[in-house]
């Protein structure tokens, strides 16, 4: 039985691609083949994927059906607000079976009289635009089973359902009054070029030539796991074990650390906490990192028509000075450069680009040492935000976590109510200055908004 810290770093991965389907349950029917996507079958949305099944909770109501290749729960308090929650779900990795499941603030959403919906989507893999489409259809399904439309509706989603979340409010600005996306891939892209970054820097400084993996097979990944053994121990990094950084380690955790939102507290743990976890298949056998690179056709799993990950105009950096230093210049002048060949798509197809134009409240949540989908994400979006002169319409809030959507029912739960006052009374509530280095570097940064343990988080106490 794994225990203790490994149970966590292995529990990740597993946890973002969601667990294997089940024995089908006597209550539960077997899944039935998708009517849209040829090869896709679609589970019983009365059923857990885990095979218990789905029971409203007391009070409610519930509603469960498949739509066009996508299963749906939809669940109605007796005491109805008029209110509905919109949630979607993340990244699943590139399996055939799709399922819905239910959103973490289902119980906090009914008693606060919100009912809420859920998809799960038509598609897997890295597909934001079939989640929007089938999230936004949510909303006239929800009419249709119940026979009364929502007055108003909130969006939710978190990882690859923060994009769809993101994605959606811009798409369709009229339908929702208020965001909350968790841990979301709020830069688009940029989540492509930081798995690029990562492994292009780590090649640089231990002198190992690479080249980027436009359509890995089999080849392709064998070729990469005898890069990635002539990487590690240079690095002091070993797969399924906390890492002993070398000097060059160090300095490459110093690069990655300033890719992924800057100094700030609880770095190194994380760092050692995602160096420690073994990746995704098909390369699990590699440290996390260094099984996102050559996994992934053109970055995005054959979503896009090309390649969307670059680093062509990227300084990398390892301190803060204004000048960069000789071996930062050295670094740049080593590393693999990437040129895209696709950009963001402006509409579904391909990884949608996110504007960072809403025209609603929106507030984030994201955890400070996720190194799946990082922090950067967040300051990425507050960027676009401003640039677009709607930066009072973003609240993010830094969370001192290390895991990827690491959060307390209580961090969520008080997010969630402080966006619908946001909403209700068009007062902002407050936030992180994710956008102030100097803010971010504080060994008190996120101190305000976590609430509770986060467990291989470590760093100086927060302020008593």
């Amino acid at each position: 039985m794994i225990t203790g810290f490994f149970a966590l770093v292995l529990a990740v991965p597993l946890a973002v691609l969601g667990p294997p389907a089940a024995a089908v349950s006597e209550t539960c029917a077997a899944p039935v083949p998708s009517t849209t996507q040829p090869g896709y079958v679609v589970a019983d949305p009365r059923c857990e994927i885990d095979g218990t099944p789905f029971v409203a909770l007391p009070g409610a109501r519930d509603y469960t059906g498949i739509r066009a290749g996508a299963a749906y729960r939809i669940e109605v308090p007796q005491h109805w607000n008029g209110r509905l929650v919109v949630w979607a779900h993340g990244y699943r990795g590139d399996g055939t079976t799709v399922y819905v499941d239910n959103p973490p603030l289902r119980a906090h959403y009914v008693a606060d009289g919100f009912a809420w919906a859920a998809s799960s989507y038509a598609t897997n893999g890295y597909d934001v635009g079939q989640g929007v489409r089938d999230s936004f259809d949510l909303i006239d399904q929800f009419r249709r089973v119940t026979g009364t439309a929502a007055r108003s509706a909130l969006m939710s989603g978190a990882s690859m359902g923060g994009q769809v979340t993101a994605v959606i409010i811009e798409k369709h600005p009229r339908s929702f009054t208020g965001a909350m996306p968790m841990c979301g891939v709020l830069g688009d892209t940029s989540l492509f070029d930081y798995f690029l970054d990562a492994d292009a820097t780590a090649a640089a400084l231990t002198g190992v030539k690479i080249s980027y993996p436009l359509h890995p097979g089999d080849t392709y990944q064998d070729q990469w796991r005898a890069q990635v053994a002539r990487m590690l121990p240079a690095l002091g990094v070993t797969a399924g074990a906390p890492p002993v950084l070398t000097p060059t380690g160090q300095t490459w955790s110093a690069v990655v650390e300033r890719r992924t939102g800057g100094v700030r507290p609880g770095f190194d743990g994380a760092f050692a906490y995602w160096n420690a976890a073994r990746s995704l298949e098909p390369l699990s056998d590699l440290p996390f990192l260094f099984g996102l690179y050559p996994g992934l056709t053109g970055g995005t799993e054959n979503i896009a028509a090309g390649n969307v990950a670059g680093n062509q105009f990227t300084l990398y950096r390892s301190t803060d000075g204004f000048w960069p230093t000789p071996a930062e210049w050295k670094l740049n002048a080593s590393v693999l450069r990437v040129h895209p060949t696709v950009p963001p798509s402006p509409g579904l197809s391909g990884v949608p680009h996110v504007y960072g134009r809403p025209t609603i409240p929106v507030l984030s949540l994201h955890d400070v040492g996720d190194l799946f989908v990082p922090f950067s994400m967040e300051q990425i979006y507050a960027q676009r935000v401003a640039a677009n002169s709607r930066a009072g319409l973003f609240v993010s809030r830094a969370i001192r976590g290390v895991g990827h959507c690491d959060f307390t029912p209580a961090e969520l739960t008080q997010g969630f109510d402080d966006l619908v006052h946001w909403v209700d009374s068009g007062r902002r509530p407050a936030g992180d200055a994710i956008l102030d280095r100097r803010t971010v570097a504080s060994p008190a940064f996120g101190c305000r908004f976590t609430d509770g343990p986060h467990q291989f988080f470590v760093a100086p106490a927060c302020p008593a």
